[in-house]
């Protein structure tokens, strides 16, 4: 009798001709997919593995579980099939853990690799933030000497840097996202391309300016031409660049385009709720929640930037490798490789409502204006700082915001305080 468990455990058993029954933020917040329901298949604590048989572990989070019945699950479905159908004497079980907390998926790396190595997976889903904390806590395993061509040029310049790690290859990337604007139609008949548009358009822009990372002032910022990092490596802020954006903050402000509300706003799930429910015209959101769904009434667009030319953040889901036997990261390199082929993600992507990280990937989605804003996009953007630099940044940038939409101070004077607090000891 299968145990009733939190984790939702699914064996494929495919030899070739058989199918089997097998039902996508940190920074990047995916769409708000419930938790998958299925009829469980035996596990192998249920069903005897036969002699020769490898098994392969897969988790993933709930969104990207294949047993809804939705397009993108029957696409990944039908790939984890043809990819068992190959041989007889492979085995997929795959185990599906919350994003997050407690029995999530950096939680179960964590105790498994510590208290359990048996248990590990094979191959997991991360998401950019987490795959640095499990690489940096040695959780996971390079591709770099298991693929044929680590520096393969067919990845968007955002998504090569998804994947790496002080110079080692974490992961293959597949699915992306990226900072972008969405508009209502029926008040905004021309979305704004510089900060000056914004002003001048006088439709509320709705953002997460408590942000706790800072992400569209750190996206405005570099669009200005800011670094973010010193010869040395180390996070700094530039003043010029930076007056810019908060003079832009200041105006808006004083427009009343940018009410003191938006200093309340810590995620984006605040910031979009606001935008659904007519309180802006405009929204700073992730490319997922518009390609996942295209809301009603809503276009797309890249966000304004100061000068208008195109530039945002991006992150993405990669697959990652955590057995530490060499015979399972073979093959199992082969299933992530075989997973990130470019005319699949191309299907995937679009199903499920992601940037394909590939750019051969893109050519195939079926929407030619999609397809074009999607293109756009990814060869704009610029990875999302690591986890070592991103809270050094963030903290000031945060402050200064809230200094300019309170009109508590001027771009300026904000500006140089949040540079000099980069610079102290």
């Amino acid at each position: 009798m299968i145990k009733p468990r939190l984790i939702l455990a699914l064996l494929l058993l495919l030899p070739a001709g058989c199918s089997g029954i097998f039902n996508p933020a940190g920074t990047l917040e995916a769409p708000k997919t419930p938790a998958p329901t299925a009829t469980l298949v035996p596990t192998p604590e249920d069903t005897p593995t036969s002699p020769g048989v490898v098994t392969l572990e897969i988790w993933l989070p709930p969104q990207f579980a294949p047993v809804d019945g939705s397009p993108s699950g029957e696409l990944l479905k039908k790939r984890l099939n043809d990819f068992t159908a190959r041989r007889g004497d492979l085995r997929l079980q795959v185990r599906i853990k919350a994003l997050d907390g407690p029995g999530g998926l950096l939680d179960s790396l964590t105790t498994a690799s510590a208290a359990a190595p048996l248990s590990l997976p094979d191959l997991i889903a991360l998401p950019r933030p987490m795959l640095e904390t499990a690489a940096l806590k040695g959780l996971l395993h390079p591709f770099d000497d298991l693929i044929d061509n680590p520096e393969d040029p067919d990845w968007y310049d955002y998504a090569q840097r998804l994947a790496r790690l002080q110079d080692s290859l974490f992961g293959l990337p597949f699915a992306g996202d990226a900072l972008v604007l969405i508009y209502r139609r029926t008040a905004v008949p021309q979305p704004p391309a510089t900060l000056a548009d914004v002003v001048q358009t006088k439709y509320l822009l709705a953002f997460p300016a408590a942000d706790p990372q800072a992400l569209f002032t750190l996206a405005l910022y570099q669009a200005a031409g800011g670094n973010i990092l010193d010869a040395e490596g180390r996070p700094i802020l530039e003043k010029d660049p930076l007056t810019r954006v908060l003079a832009f903050y200041d105006q808006a402000a004083q427009a009343e385009l940018a009410p003191f509300l938006l200093t309340q706003f810590q995620s984006d799930d605040q910031s979009w709720d606001a935008f659904q429910k007519g309180q802006a015209d405009m929204v700073v959101t992730w490319a997922s929640r518009y390609l996942h769904g295209q809301p009603e009434d809503s276009a797309v667009a890249p966000i304004p930037t100061p000068d208008g030319k195109y530039f945002t953040l991006a992150t993405g889901w990669v697959w990652a490798l955590a057995s530490p036997h060499l015979e399972d990261q073979k093959l199992t390199a082969e299933l992530a490789i075989y997973l990130s082929e470019s005319a699949f993600l191309g299907d995937w992507t679009e199903a499920i409502g992601y940037l394909p990280p590939r750019p051969s990937a893109l050519e195939g989605w079926r929407d030619a204006s999609l397809r074009s804003f999607a293109r756009q996009i990814s060869q704009s953007a610029s990875l999302v700082p690591s986890a070592d630099v991103l809270p050094s940044l963030a903290t000031p940038l945060v402050g200064a915001v809230a200094e300019m939409l309170k009109l508590q101070s001027d771009p300026d004077t904000a500006a140089q305080e949040a540079v000099n607090s980069l610079l102290s000891p």
